[in-house]
């Protein structure tokens, strides 16, 4: 009988994991899966890279969990879920082993699958969820679990269109509705212009002075109405795009990394990783290794 191989998570983590199954070599495009049995403990994670669900598939146990915010603190039965969106940090102790289910959709998959529904993939924000009970959720969850144990599994386009309506579900029921006050910010004209000018010269040097004659205002006024309209500086939320984008480059496969800052719009590779550990909390090289 072969012998179970515990490992433990990148991050401080005193929990151990053993892994039943996985995606890994089933080449799923945008969507990483896994089941794992846990030996209990303290894990903690820094900021993710994906979009993850877990689903609780084992012994019920007692659990606390955090993530950018308060402490959580449940009995977690079969079927509960917590999702830690696209760069939030987020830990987790349970008092005993039990086993989960691991959902990751990538970046560029949420996007896509919001740009289909007619969201704004720009103005995408999705609240942490910790232990909900979603059947819908819970009904992919499952069919998930159901695939990766399958001795004879429906195969990768099944297993991808799990994936494009677990993103669909999640977009639909987590990511709120930002409606602009009346009379204050951009308008919905305005505002979806400079998303879609930033975003196709990410790799340019941006200016306000460019950028409000996009819309024709002045650069006061942009500074002000952009975070009236979205919450958000308008040079943080740059740098927060930049950051994402060199994410899904270093993500998806081998780049130099003096490229991709380039191709992000960052001035060199020390400033590419001053931002990524500052909004993120990772260096590129920790992008690199969590992907290899």
């Amino acid at each position: 009988m072969e012998e179970r191989r515990w490992v433990r998570a990148a991050g401080t983590s005193e929990m151990e994991f053993y892994q039943r199954a996985s995606s890994k070599d089933r080449s799923w495009a945008g969507f990483e899966c896994a089941l794992y049995d846990t030996s209990g403990g303290l894990v903690e994670v820094p900021a993710a890279l994906s979009y993850h669900v877990s689903m609780h598939v084992g012994a019920p146990v007692f659990a606390s969990c955090r993530c950018d915010g308060p402490i959580h603190k449940r009995l977690q039965t079969a079927g509960d879920i917590d999702i830690v969106p696209f760069g939030c940090a987020a830990a987790w102790e349970d008092d005993g082993p039990t086993s989960m289910l691991s959902m990751r959709l990538s970046p560029a998959l949420v996007r896509s699958v919001a740009d289909s529904m007619g969201l704004n993939p720009d103005r995408l924000y999705i609240e942490p969820q910790l232990q909900i009970k979603d059947p819908k959720l819970q009904h992919l969850g499952w069919a998930v679990k159901a695939e990766l144990e399958a001795i004879d599994p429906f195969g990768r386009l099944y297993a991808e269109s799990l994936g494009t309506a677990l993103a669909v579900h999640m977009l639909r029921r987590y990511a709120p509705r930002i409606e602009l006050p009346a009379g204050r910010g951009l308008s919905k004209r305005q505002l979806n212009r400079i998303l879609e000018y930033i975003h196709d010269h990410l790799g340019s040097d941006l200016s306000l002075a460019e950028l409000s004659e996009v819309i024709g205002v002045s650069a006061s006024h942009l500074k002000a109405q952009f975070k009236e309209s979205t919450g958000t500086p308008v040079h943080q939320y740059i740098v927060q795009r930049r950051v994402n984008y060199a994410v899904e480059l270093l993500s998806g496969g081998k780049r130099r990394l003096s490229e991709v800052a380039l191709q992000a719009g960052f001035a060199d590779q020390s400033h590419m990783a001053r931002c990524m550990r500052r909004v993120i909390g990772m260096t590129p090289s920790g992008v690199i290794a969590r992907h290899s």
